[in-house]
């Protein structure tokens, strides 16, 4: 199918910037620039498809490495002179092997809030895998799934209270606590957050389908 792009701004050398997120994280993968043609394909493929400035080519993300990048979502910000291209990667973005081509820091203030639940998954599935003696998540994995379950239930008690307390710090600390014991089940059961986002997906649209009915 064509794509309606007549209300996009090229530059004069007929192409405009697109910055590429992963759809589930936020993190933005790689700034890449395409055409027209390369804008239709990226849609007709639902693949991502850039133009080489340095080669003068249309090339396919992954096409060789097979790190394609699946299409969710192209928008395109309020000057319609730069594409936002959010991405299901099935590998690496950068030809470096890492997941981003942003990978180098040249200022770093905090952790982005929208990257704290990623970066806590990622220290639990270490943790599960390279145990380190002394540490709580090691522990937890230890002692199995049954000591899991009972922090989840202790602490799902704890919302509770902290809700009935009408404590807004209280119930916070304590759904955090609960999240990540909950993060530490997902592991150990194998669910992943991607499983539970596509699930509130599926749920989500079957919802909307049936108000339209």
């Amino acid at each position: 199918m064509k794509v309606n792009i007549e209300q996009l701004v090229f530059d004069e050398n007929g192409l405009i910037p697109a910055i590429v997120q992963d759809a589930a994280t936020g993190e933005v993968l790689t700034l890449a620039y395409m055409n027209q043609d390369s804008l239709n394909k990226t849609i007709e493929t639902n693949e991502t498809w850039f133009f080489s400035r340095k080669r003068q080519e249309l090339w396919n993300k992954g096409e060789t490495s097979g790190n394609k990048q699946q299409i969710v979502k192209v928008s395109y910000d309020c000057d319609a002179d730069a594409l936002l291209v959010q991405v299901n990667p099935l590998g690496p973005a950068c030809h470096t092997g890492n997941e981003s081509c942003f990978y180098n820091k040249l200022y770093s203030n905090d952790i982005p809030a929208y990257d704290i639940v990623y970066q806590v998954i990622a220290k639990i599935k270490d943790r599960s895998k390279n145990p380190v003696d002394g540490t709580y998540t090691s522990y937890l994995f230890e002692k199995g799934v049954d000591k899991i379950l009972k922090k989840v239930g202790e602490e799902t008690s704890e919302v509770i209270i902290g809700a009935k307390n009408n404590d807004k710090q209280e119930l916070t600390s304590e759904i955090a606590d609960l999240t990540y014991h909950t993060l530490v089940l997902m592991e150990i059961m194998d669910v992943s957050l991607s499983d539970i986002k596509n699930e509130l997906v599926k749920r989500h649209i079957q919802k909307e389908g049936q108000q339209r009915e």
